[in-house]
Order: C-alpha cells, then structure tokens, then sequence
C-alpha cells in the first residue's frame, strides 16, 4: 500500500471521527443563578463573576481541547495500529497470494500428474484387459487341451479293454482250439480204436456185439449232433423261457427332502453262462442305474441292496457288473449252488449265433413272442439289426423294445435288445464296472460310475443308443 493511499485513509478517519464527536457533552451544564439586580453596590461584584464564568469557560474549553487533544492522540494511535494492522494484512494477503499461486502451481503439477495417471491407467486398463483377453484364450485352449486329453485317456481305457476283451476272446478260442485238437486226437483214437476193433471183429467173431454196441453209441453221437442243427419249435422256446425264469429286485435309497428316498425296480430274467460262470442277464433300464443320454443327473446312492426270488426260495445279490460289450448290459453273478436250489435252465451263449437267419425274440415280460429275421452289420461286429417289420408267428400284443431277450433257434441265447432295433450279440461276459450292495454305498460313488456309463453310451453310434 502507498503512502498517499494511507494519508487519504487518515484523513478520512481523523474527520469521521471530529463529525461524530458530541461536543455538547463536554462542556457541564452549571445551574443558572438568580440575577442579581443592578445596584450600585453590587457593580464589581458582577465584573467578578463575569471574569470567573469567564475563567471557567476557559477551563472548561482547556479541558475539552485536553480532551480533543487526548483523544485525537488516541484516534492517531489507533490509525497507526490499523494501519500497522493494514500492512500486516498487506503483508498477509501478499504471502496468501504467494501461498496462492504456488497452490495453483502445485493445482497444475497435480493435474498435468493427474492427467498422466489418468492416462496410464487408461493404458493400463487397456494392457489388463488385453491380458485377460490373452489369459481367457489360455483357459480356454487349456480346457480344450485336458479335453483332448480326457478323450485321448478314455480311448486309451476303452482300447485298453477292448484289447483285453481281445485277449479273453483270444483265451476263449485258444481253449475251444484246444479242445477241437483234443477231439480231433480223441477222434483219431476211435478211429484207431476202431480199426483195431474191426480187425478183432475179423479176427474174433465173438467180439461182434461189442462193436455193434460201440456203433450204436457213436450213431447217438450222430443223432445228437444232427438234432443241434434242427431248429427248435419258437412254442417250446417260449414255454422254456416261461418255465425258468427267476424274479430280481434291486433296491435303492437316498435321502430327500420329500417323499421317499427307496427306489425299487423289479423283472424277470433267465440264467446265462459262458462255459465258466453262471449271470442273470438284465438291462440297465429295468434297474435303480438306468444308462440312458437324457440330462438327469446320475445319483450318489447310499444304500443298495438286492435279492433273487423263486418262489419259496430267496437269495441276496451282492454285486451288479456292467459289460464292456454295452454300457446298458447289467449281469448278476449266480453262485452254482444257487443255481441247484433255484432248479431253472441255464443258457448257453450261442457258439454260431448266425446259423438260422431268424432268431425268436421274447418279450421280457413275458407278454409274447415272435420269429424276426436279423442281418449283420460290419460297421458293428457286436449288435445285428432285427428287422421288426417282418415280424413271423407274432403271438402276442406288443412292440419290440429294449431289454427284450433274443433267442437262437437251437435253444442258445443270442444277446439282448439294446433298442427297440439292435441285439447286442452276449459273448463275453466281461464286466467294466461292477456295484457292490451294502448298508453304506457313498464311498463307491455310483453316480461317477453311471456318468462314465453314460459317457461311454454317448460314444457309441447314434442307431445304436
């Protein structure tokens, strides 16, 4: 601030100060006084008072100049002090716009350096979202890659048992090889024996009936052998199939929020053997663990148990098996003494499936009956397609469907329909799977054992599911 600025506020404030002083309250009202009345005698006595009002008004002007004087000195001081103050608040305003534009400068730094942040995290948005685009592309090539994976594992497993069906297949032959070689040795024994006979016949003529004893035996040989390649009446078949079967049930539980948690599936089945075990033969349908390609979800049960029934005779199951021929295959192992108590047929799977070119198929339940012509299908060794539009001898009301059993004309089991179209040739009864029954069954995980089942259905030919 100037120093003409500062005179023209003092003079200002020094006269503002003089216009609204009361000077009528300084100077004291005295009380008049009676006049004295003019007599002679009194003449000096009033030059006197007139001197003293005089010397007092003197006094009292004195002390109002005093007074003025003080407090013009005090006004003075108090401009002094605001003008000081004034100075001060120059000083203060001159540091606060200093303060202030170095605020303002530091204002800019910080937003040229938040212009900069802003624009490095753009960038750095753009290189997040660029690397989580990269790593998404790196998930995903690594969920195809333990696909690629699961599949190459599960063709490697399925390889695995298909080379082992090979190999029981192979066994299987090595042994009918075996016993052909040792027919054919037996063979060559009787034909020796034979000869030998006949020169002893031509020798010892008392030896005559032995040989024609023997004749007659190896003429039954014959006889039977020709009666295998008759066919069987599809009446006496069905009557067999009535006559031996034998009623399984399998029982689940699961606990649930409503309801029940059991879960009971009944049917009836016939006996099968393979030369080396005796199973009962079902599909997985007509069980609690169906294997189908709907989107239900397989089920954790807790529980399983399961027996056989002909009537008056029970018996428990202990395990459930699924064959590595089709997942929907289930067998039943049957203890042979358990088959002596049930006193039912066993069949046999059929060593020349493909003699007649029909086969009987049975109803599973036992509803009917009819000669359905079949034909091979290279693409799958293991299935024949029925061909159910020519359907001969039908007995019956009923319509071709899974579970339904297929009988050779000689009497053998030829397999069982997987679909109301395709027979699943039964030639081997290994089992890729098996359920054990039991109080606590958590710990077998069954529904990531039908899940695999069902993976395994889903992979098979689309006619064929």
């Amino acid at each position: 601030m100037n120093k003409t600025l500062l005179l023209i506020i003092v003079d200002f404030l020094f006269l503002n100060l003089i216009a609204l002083t009361r000077w009528e309250k300084s100077e004291p009202t005295h009380a008049r006084q009676a006049p004295v009345p003019q007599v002679a005698g009194n003449m000096p006595v009033r030059d006197q008072d007139l001197v003293e009002v005089m010397r007092m008004s003197l006094a009292d002007e004195q002390k109002v100049r005093d007074q003025t004087a003080a407090e013009l000195q005090a006004a003075q001081v108090e401009i002094q002090a605001r003008a000081q103050t004034v100075n001060q608040l120059q000083a203060a305003k001159a540091q606060v716009e200093s303060s202030l534009n170095s605020t303002q400068e530091s204002v800019r730094e910080l937003n040229e350096r938040v212009a900069a942040a802003a624009q490095e995290r753009d960038m750095t948005k753009e290189r997040l979202a660029q690397i989580q685009r990269q790593l998404e592309d790196k998930q995903a090539e690594a969920a195809r890659q333990r696909d690629a994976l699961a599949a190459l594992q599960q063709q490697q497993s399925d390889a695995q048992q298909r080379i082992e069906g090979l190999n029981v297949a192979v066994k299987v032959a090595e042994q009918e090889k075996s016993l052909l070689r040792a027919s054919l040795d037996e063979a060559k024994q009787q034909v020796e024996l034979e000869r030998q006979e006949r020169q002893k016949v031509m020798a010892q003529t008392g030896q005559l009936a032995e040989g024609v004893g023997q004749l007659a035996q190896r003429s039954g040989e014959i006889a039977n052998e020709i009666r295998s390649n008759q066919p069987i009446n599809a009446n006496t078949l069905f009557s067999d199939f009535l006559n031996n079967r034998i009623s399984t049930t399998i029982t689940t539980y699961k606990k649930v929020l409503l309801g029940s948690g059991n879960h009971a599936r009944e049917t009836k089945t016939v006996l099968v053997t393979d030369g080396k075990a005796v199973y009962a033969l079902l599909h997985a349908n007509e069980t609690p663990f169906s294997v189908t390609v709907s989107e239900e979800p397989p089920v954790d049960w807790e529980r399983i148990s399961g027996q056989f029934a002909r009537l008056p005779l029970t018996a428990p199951i202990n395990e459930i098996r699924f064959l590595a021929l089709d997942p929907r295959l289930v067998v039943i192992p049957v203890d042979s003494d358990l088959v002596a108590r049930l006193g039912v047929k066993v069949y046999k799977t059929a060593l020349d499936p493909f003699k007649f070119p029909d086969a009987v198929l049975v109803n599973r339940g036992g509803v009917g009956y009819g000669e359905v012509p079949f034909r091979l299908d290279q693409q799958t060794p293991q299935y024949v397609r029925m061909d159910n539009r020519i359907i001969k001898h039908l007995v019956g009301d009923f319509t071709p469907s899974a579970g339904d059993l297929v009988l050779a004309k000689t009497g053998e089991l030829i397999g069982i329909m997987v679909n109301s179209d395709y027979c699943a040739v039964v030639d081997s009864f290994l089992a890729v799977r098996t359920i054990k029954t039991g109080e606590n069954t958590l710990d077998q995980h069954t529904g990531a054992v039908l899940a695999e089942l069902k993976s395994r259905l889903l992979r098979l030919p689309e006619r064929l599911r």
